[in-house]
């Protein structure tokens, strides 16, 4: 169990976010649900407080916990601030920020047809927000007592291999790596581990058009597989999980028999 321990997750609405913040509230992790749709983030808290984590046993009694909802888009410095605020006021420190809300941007646009504004929101969705949401939580982790805390950044295949028409996406991800390796050395002096999890055809919403098909290298179009996203949900909490003194530096978790090595 992790009783005590105090997570923030951002994108926590739908998907991978969700269903890391309910393996974390069922282990017993105290956990800030945000992102930018208030409903989708009580839908979340709900299934902590009344219902079974997704992938869970049907005999597995629910969370006892009852999660924190900020609504907060992570892209603008005065909702990061109030969310941290929230969380410090709440929870009194933090242990671990699930840096995982993102967006794809619009698909099967070829990089000439890409709209400037459409580049500029995955930007500052995927590369911006995380950047000041760890920065707020490295702020908090330095200054409380004990010290230190764990960021998790959430990659993607796309940090080592794009997929076609993917630009924004594949940029921000590769960037998310050296914010990484840099946040990672940086928080070292003060107990601060930092880490990115990359993540491969999870089955969530945003991945259900791969099950029917999804543009490959050579410009056909074929289905890939999926996995349970609980099988992530598993892999971020033994990471969270780990003493300070251990840190999981980079973690690929796919599906096994999706196109990746080469990617077609």
């Amino acid at each position: 169990m992790s009783e005590g321990r105090v997570a923030v997750v951002t994108g926590a609405g739908s998907g991978i976010g969700r269903a890391v913040a309910l393996e974390l509230l069922g282990a017993g992790w105290s956990v800030a649900l945000t992102g930018r749709r208030t409903e989708r983030l009580e839908e979340t808290a709900a299934l902590a407080t009344g219902g079974t984590r997704e992938g869970a046993p049907e005999d597995e009694s629910p969370s006892v916990g009852t999660p924190l909802v900020v609504r907060a888009d992570v892209s603008q410095p005065d909702d990061v601030a109030a969310l941290f605020a929230a969380v410090r006021e709440r929870f009194g420190r933090l242990d671990l920020l699930f840096n995982n809300a993102g967006t794809f941007g619009p698909g099967g646009v070829p990089v000439e047809d890409l709209a400037y504004e459409a580049w500029r929101h995955v930007v500052d969705t995927n590369l911006n927000g995380a950047f000041l949401c760890a920065q707020a939580a490295y702020r908090q982790m330095k200054e409380q007592d004990p010290q230190g805390g764990r960021i998790i950044n959430n990659g993607s295949i796309s940090a080592h291999t794009p997929r076609p028409h993917s630009a924004p996406y594949t940029a921000t991800k590769h960037a998310l790596t050296g914010l990484t390796k840099a946040l990672a050395l940086d928080g070292r002096p003060y107990r601060i581990a930092v880490s990115q999890i990359d993540i491969g055809n999870a089955a969530t919403d945003m991945t259900a058009r791969m099950q029917t098909g999804a543009l490959q290298a050579n410009g056909q179009m074929a289905p890939e597989p999926v996995m349970d996203v609980s099988d992530v949900a598993r892999t971020v909490r033994h990471m969270a999980e780990l003493p300070l003194e251990a840190n999981v530096q980079f973690a690929t978790v796919l599906a096994t028999a999706m196109p990746y090595v080469g990617r077609g």
